[in-house]
């Protein structure tokens, strides 16, 4: 079934549609769910979409003078495994598209479409549709097409009620426009923009402090520190930085997204050799779900700063002489650290 372009391939070759369903592959069912989702992916499309539908979509770049194409693809991970058992899977649309237009948008890319992967033991439409229709609001939030997809029924590799999502996106910047934190220098200011929560990193870890897969029902328990229950809190969806940043990404010489590895392995991926960054820990408030995290599952707490975002879903490197424009346009920013020169060894300094 292709959304789009070409979306469901099952496993195998097969003429038999009899056979082949009783093997667990229904491609009349994946026929139906297949028109839903191009209905619902056609509301996305910007005037660069030229076709969807063939083996592959088309896509028209125009009006840039020398662009260069930004791609990255990611997936949800097991948060997955949390929709699952709360049976709610909008909010991982959600999750996917923006995960990915925050990583190219640290490069300053401009999204311009997306397509998905989405693989599971039975097709299960309701479930399909959920999670597109999260990709739907996402992408349309962004000015993304959804321009198609995949969907892979597979029985025997995944269980019935789980599935994989992955996301692939293709972005655009001006060559002179691109971010790659080469200007940095020392004494340039981090500013830090918070998260909404855990977005979609640390879910193995999570599941295993709280026992979620030995008795889900934790998933219901009320926290008067979350205001909410454990599983809302864990669905929140991982937050979108591009309407944000977008105004001031002239003014910007570095920008890390904090996703898998935490502040250690993401801010250093943009650090020019022989400089550091040095966060101060006390000047932003750590949201609760991080200290429920790190007591239930006693985590150290460097630990915990290597895998979570800590409430800060992205950084941004800019000089000290733009710092009042940029809190201008972003009330929400706030500085919590500098660019250090060091020796190299520790490129992310936590004081």
């Amino acid at each position: 079934m292709k959304s789009g372009s070409s979306r469901t391939r099952a496993a195998e070759n097969s003429t038999d549609k009899t056979a082949y369903a009783l093997a667990g592959v229904d491609i009349n069912l994946a026929d139906q769910v297949k028109r839903t989702i191009g209905q619902q992916a056609r509301t996305t499309f910007g005037p660069g979409v030229l076709g969807s539908g063939f083996f592959g979509s088309m896509f028209q770049l125009k009006q840039y003078d020398e662009p260069v194409l930004v791609a990255s693809v990611d997936g949800v991970g097991t948060k997955l495994r949390i929709a699952s058992l709360l049976d709610k899977h909008d909010t991982v649309g959600i999750d996917i598209v923006n995960h990915c237009v925050n990583d190219i948008l640290c490069c300053g890319a401009e999204p311009l479409f997306f397509l998905d992967y989405i693989a599971m033991g039975k097709l299960e439409p309701k479930q399909v549709q959920a999670v597109i229709a999260g990709m739907v609001q996402a992408c349309r939030e962004v000015g993304c097409s959804l321009v198609g997809g995949e969907t892979a029924a597979m029985p025997g590799l995944y269980s019935q009620t789980d599935y994989d999502l992955v996301g692939f996106i293709v972005g655009v910047v001006e060559r002179r426009s691109v971010i790659d934190g080469s200007s940095i220098a020392p004494d340039d200011v981090i500013l830090g923009l918070p998260s909404s929560g855990l977005h979609t990193n640390g879910y193995s870890l999570v599941r295993r402090a709280f026992g979620i897969d030995a008795k889900p029902s934790c998933l219901q328990e009320f926290y008067p520190d979350l205001s909410r229950t454990l599983g809302e809190e864990l669905l929140e969806p991982h937050r979108c930085y591009y309407a944000q940043l977008q105004p001031v990404s002239r003014l910007v010489k570095g920008i890390a997204h904090i996703t898998g590895g935490g502040f250690m392995g993401n801010i250093s991926r943009i650090l020019p050799h022989g400089l550091s960054a040095r966060l101060d820990k006390r000047s932003w408030s750590v949201p609760p779900i991080f200290e429920l995290i790190q007591k239930t599952g006693n985590v150290n707490e460097e630990e915990m700063y290597q895998v979570f975002n800590m409430g800060i879903g992205m950084t941004i490197v800019c000089s000290p002489q733009q710092v009042a424009q940029v809190a201008s346009v972003l009330p929400q920013a706030i500085a919590i650290g500098e660019i250090i020169e060091t020796d190299g060894k520790e490129r992310v300094i936590l004081d």
